[in-house]
């Protein structure tokens, strides 16, 4: 057993895979005060708001780091679904992407609520929802992958609701916080070492 030493300024997290190979059984919907609505072309502004919005808490920055194009080739295209996730007032509470480029696979590509709304018993809706969606004719597996700088609550969530790990990875990159593509006081539970 042995330590990999992680560069000053880089992060490294432990990423796994998750799937789920068979239709779930229909099941009823449950309720919520959410509603989830398809965003059939989202500007990169407002993409990148809502993303940023969700994900910061857990050091999501792919899609901040991408050129308008780069952005846009991905949620403009057909194969890709993105549904913001409204709060009774309308307000975007919630990101949730689907890729299903790789056919007959769809990628959760994205997954979140806003942190205000962790641990209110919500992700469950959306996961519902989320499935609901995905297994479209032709779709033989979900997938999902989380990492260790994820939620400690993604990893058991995605297996509670049906997915089973199938493969782990080291990735490492440099700390977003340090270039300023997040803020400095971004995931706090993830220390910042410049």
């Amino acid at each position: 057993m042995g330590l990999l030493p992680v560069e000053q300024g880089q992060l490294a997290a432990v990423v796994t895979q998750l799937e789920m190979r068979a239709r779930p059984r229909p099941a009823p919907l449950p309720t919520s005060p959410l509603r989830l609505i398809p965003w059939g072309a989202p500007t990169p502004d407002a993409y990148r708001a809502l993303f940023r919005r969700v994900g910061e808490p857990w050091l999501w920055f792919s899609r901040l780091v991408m050129t308008d194009g780069e952005l846009l080739s991905i949620i403009h295209d057909p194969e890709v679904m993105i549904y913001a996730v409204t709060d009774p007032r309308g307000t975007e509470v919630g990101l949730l992407e689907l890729d299903f480029r790789k056919a007959p696979d769809c990628e959760i590509a994205f997954f979140g609520l806003v942190p205000a709304l962790a641990g209110k018993g919500l992700g469950g809706w959306l996961m519902a929802q989320t499935k609901a969606l995905a297994w479209r004719p032709g779709v033989e597996r979900l997938w999902v992958h989380t990492c260790t700088l994820d939620s400690p609550a993604a990893l058991p969530f995605y297996m509670k609701s049906g997915f089973t790990p199938f493969a782990r990875e080291i990735e490492t990159f440099a700390d977003p916080r340090i270039a300023g593509i997040l803020s400095r006081d971004a995931a706090p539970h993830v220390p910042l070492l410049t």
